[in-house]
């Protein structure tokens, strides 16, 4: 189980972010805080492994609180939700290794798929003794979806980052998936989710094939096709 914490200003938008972090399997919100000494307070008396934290906090910048929260806590992760649009607020936080830098509004899909990457990062260390290249690109991002990339343009209603997380999903289901239970897994439509897998298909890099439920109704099921 992932342990958050939400750093935030303001409540109502906590609450949200508190919301969205529920529909999530294998994390939970173990606390609010409004201020970074609150932050740091709360960070002394709970174990916690992942900060979602606002950039402009009423007592000081949530940059800062990164840099204060490194010294003492070497294992705290940092996804930023923020409103905060300049650039070197953003370079800071690539530089500090910040996970993920989230724009204010975020929808709640692109912050399931944020926090669903950072869960199955944190799983694939942790089930690992030895690291090997594949485990690296897994880690930092699939060069085999990259160059399909370049040569497909992407359809309307297809975003990169989303497809990158179906792929990884299908990646880690040898015995392939249906449109509907992609969309669960997602926090999608079956619509949508079909979108996607109707797009790797195009590309070559999933096999559909029909599969008969209880009801006797068939059903495309999706797998994925390694590279060769």
């Amino acid at each position: 189980m992932i342990n958050i914490l939400i750093v935030e200003d303001d409540f109502r938008i906590a609450n949200i972010h508190e919301r969205f972090v529920k529909d999530i399997e294998g994390v939970k919100v173990i606390g609010q805080v409004h201020r970074a000494e609150d932050a740091v307070a709360f960070m002394e008396e709970h174990h916690v492994d992942l900060l979602l934290l606002d950039i402009y906090l009423p007592d000081k910048l949530g940059t800062e609180l990164i840099k204060e929260l490194k010294k003492t806590h070497n294992d705290l992760h940092f996804i930023v939700v923020t409103a905060a649009d300049h650039v070197d607020l953003l370079d800071f936080s690539l530089k500090s290794g910040v996970f993920y830098y989230l724009i204010k509004p975020v929808s709640l899909e692109k912050f399931k798929d944020v926090i669903e990457r950072f869960k199955r990062r944190q799983d694939l260390l942790s089930s690992r003794k030895s690291v090997d290249q594949e485990l690296v690109d897994k880690l930092l991002g699939n060069p085999e979806l990259t160059g399909q990339m370049k040569n497909h343009s992407l359809p309307k209603g297809v975003n990169q980052l989303t497809l990158q997380n179906v792929l990884q999903i299908l990646e880690s289901l040898p015995d392939g998936i249906t449109a509907e239970e992609m969309g669960e897994k997602l926090g999608a439509s079956r619509t949508t989710a079909r979108r996607y897998l109707e797009y790797l298909v195009s590309i070559g890099r999933v096999s559909a094939e029909l599969e008969y439920g209880i009801v006797g109704r068939p059903e495309r099921k999706y797998v994925h096709k390694p590279i060769k």
